[in-house]
């Protein structure tokens, strides 16, 4: 059957990493704890309570949901200026970027990027018709940020994003390297959106600020979150943005009608009222981090800092055969960045311990 598919689409394959059923799952950054028993049930609850009415569709700009993760946020971030007209909720992060790419990208538009990072920026582009240019890293897989700077003005995008903490690097960008960014996008005569995806930002080390503290200053900034992370939500599906209200508002009229269903909604207030519970353990992974950040160095790779809940490393001659290598042993991560890299995500104690020892096994 002959099918009028785009031609930019024939030949591909969908996103996602591979799903397998093995003992040690360390592949897509999922927090390794299971939400606590008080809190399942505290779900259940709303859920229950969300399903009494679903004859009925539910609020269809989630104010009530929106008011919570602005308190969440504003509590985070040490900040007084949030309210619901400044934050924008949706079915993952995934959909609060392709939502901005709706509004700001389209046929003749640019958005333009730094490489090595998150592998759905450029299928958000694909998907909006916007034309999607990367610049390269350094070495360090930091930004340069003279180049940066020259390129915003050169390519004259209509959005900049900036993953932070990085993925797959784990990366973090330091906020005079936002604040510059902001100022270069203010000078474009057609305006441009600078966007910092902080989906792992709960795991940054102490001291490293969210560009959430920049937002009263620049009203051409926006900050994307994540339950998925943090919150141990990953099957929840719901991500949020913060920004001025006008970019909330264009978000809004380029979602879907209901997009955000009754029972999303209520799992997630149920889960920002039991954050404290739910984050418990972020303190364990940013340890847990650490230690395989430095325990991978005295094996003598190379490990860039990290902020989030994952560890780059390498590089390999062959990293297809040390990935298959360590499957076998029942432990999965990901092939990910740039070429001879491999990414882990940071599991409990026990599953690490696992990583570890297949690792030195695979390697000897």
């Amino acid at each position: 059957m002959t099918l009028p598919l785009r031609p930019e689409l024939v030949g591909l394959t969908p996103y996602g990493a591979p799903q397998l059923d093995v003992p040690v799952l360390l592949n897509v950054n999922e927090n390794p704890y299971a939400p606590p028993p008080a809190v399942v049930d505290a779900i259940a609850a709303a859920v229950r309570k969300a399903a009494e009415g679903l004859n009925r569709y539910p609020d269809r700009d989630a104010m009530a949901l929106r008011a919570d993760l602005a308190h969440y946020l504003a509590t985070e971030s040490h900040v007084d200026f949030l309210d619901a007209s400044r934050v924008w909720a949706a079915n993952g992060s995934n959909e609060v970027m392709l939502h901005l790419h709706q509004a700001f990208g389209g046929p003749g538009r640019r958005v333009l990027s730094f490489a090595p990072t998150y592998s759905m920026y450029p299928e958000y582009s694909r998907d909006t018709v916007t034309d999607y240019v990367t610049l390269p890293r350094r070495a360090d897989f930091g930004l340069d940020i003279d180049a940066a700077i020259a390129a915003v003005h050169q390519v004259q995008p209509s959005m900049v994003l900036l993953a932070s903490p990085n993925n797959p690097t784990g990366t973090a960008l330091p906020m005079e390297h936002v604040r510059a960014l902001c100022e270069a996008a203010a000078q474009l005569a057609e305006g441009c959106l600078i966007v910092v995806d902080e989906a792992y930002g709960e795991f940054r080390r102490t001291g490293v600020p969210s560009a959430v503290t920049l937002l009263p200053e620049y009203p051409n900034l926006a900050v994307s979150r994540t339950m998925s992370k943090a919150f141990a939500l990953a099957g929840g599906r719901v991500g949020y943005l913060a920004a001025h209200a006008d970019v909330v508002d264009a978000c809004r009229i380029v979602r879907l009608p209901y997009h955000l269903s009754a029972v999303t909604q209520a799992t997630a207030r149920a889960a920002l009222a039991h954050h404290r519970e739910l984050q418990a353990q972020v303190d364990e992974i940013r340890a847990e981090r650490d230690e395989t950040v430095t325990w991978l160095r005295e094996q003598g790779y190379t490990v860039p800092d990290t902020d989030a809940n994952f560890v780059l490393f390498g590089p390999f001659a062959d990293r297809d055969a040390v990935f298959e290598s360590l499957l076998e042993r029942g432990v999965l991560i990901r092939v990910t960045g740039p070429e001879g890299w491999l990414r882990v995500s940071i599991g409990t104690p026990q599953e690490m311990a696992r990583f570890r020892s297949a690792l030195v096994e695979v390697t000897a």
